[in-house]
């Protein structure tokens, strides 16, 4: 059983610390040390919203993904990040800031339940299923090649106004990331009919047990993706 969880990050710092120590591990295991999204002052970001996934045995969060709400006093991570090779992002951001956007961030999934299919399949429905709730525009991301095609599945689109027609070396050099935007989170135009129908009964069924099938069979979901405290442009 794997327990899927929605929340502000500043109301839930345990849970939040739990993230932080998974995603730390599971990036000295490919060798990465620095990176912008690992930053830590998100946990204090009163526009950051997370979701995890924790074992229910043990309570362990093992994957998990962040959506970091634009705002001025807080840059996204990829303004921070895709700043050192391209000045354009601002100008971007500050566009899609106009209906309200947010970027899915930091998404990582411990190697001891990979094929399962739970991050690159599974998380991204539930961040995307929240985006109606935070009443967002737009959703952005910078993504690894590995998750590429299941965000573009998923209903987002290349962003190609920054960057290499969209591709940055990062974090390191010989790792390629696309800059990507879902740009109608609402209606998911974009996304195969399969997935949108999953992402939409997420979204209307925010607190529910399901049984998934991965590459390892079947396993049982308990999702609570119900946000609270998100009115997040009250405090704008």
């Amino acid at each position: 059983m794997f327990n899927f969880k929605a929340f502000r990050a500043i109301d839930e710092p345990e849970r939040c610390q739990k993230f932080v120590q998974g995603h730390s591990d599971v990036l000295r295991q490919y060798g990465v040390t620095k990176v912008t999204s690992s930053n830590n002052d998100w946990m204090k970001n009163p526009f950051v919203y997370v979701v995890t996934v924790e074992k229910d045995d043990t309570q362990e969060v093992v994957s998990g993904l962040r959506i970091h709400i634009a705002h001025p006093d807080f840059p996204l991570p990829m303004e921070q990040a895709v700043s050192q090779v391209d000045h354009k992002i601002f100008d971007l951001v500050k566009e899609y800031s106009s209906l309200g956007t947010g970027e899915v961030s930091g998404l990582w999934n411990s190697k001891s339940i990979s094929g399962y299919g739970i991050g690159a399949v599974l998380l991204i429905r539930a961040g995307i299923a929240i985006a109606t709730q935070l009443k967002l525009g737009s959703l952005l991301a910078l993504v690894a090649e590995y998750t590429l095609k299941p965000s573009l599945q998923k209903g987002f689109e290349i962003e190609t106004g920054i960057g290499n027609s969209g591709t940055f070396f990062y974090p390191k050099l010989d790792l390629v990331a696309t800059s990507i935007v879902m740009k109608d989170p609402e209606n998911l135009p974009l996304a195969d009919s399969s997935e949108r129908a999953k992402i939409i009964e997420l979204r209307n069924n925010v607190q529910f047990q399901k049984t998934e099938v991965g590459a390892k069979g079947e396993f049982e979901v308990n999702y609570d993706l119900l946000v609270k405290n998100n009115n997040w442009r009250n405090d704008i």
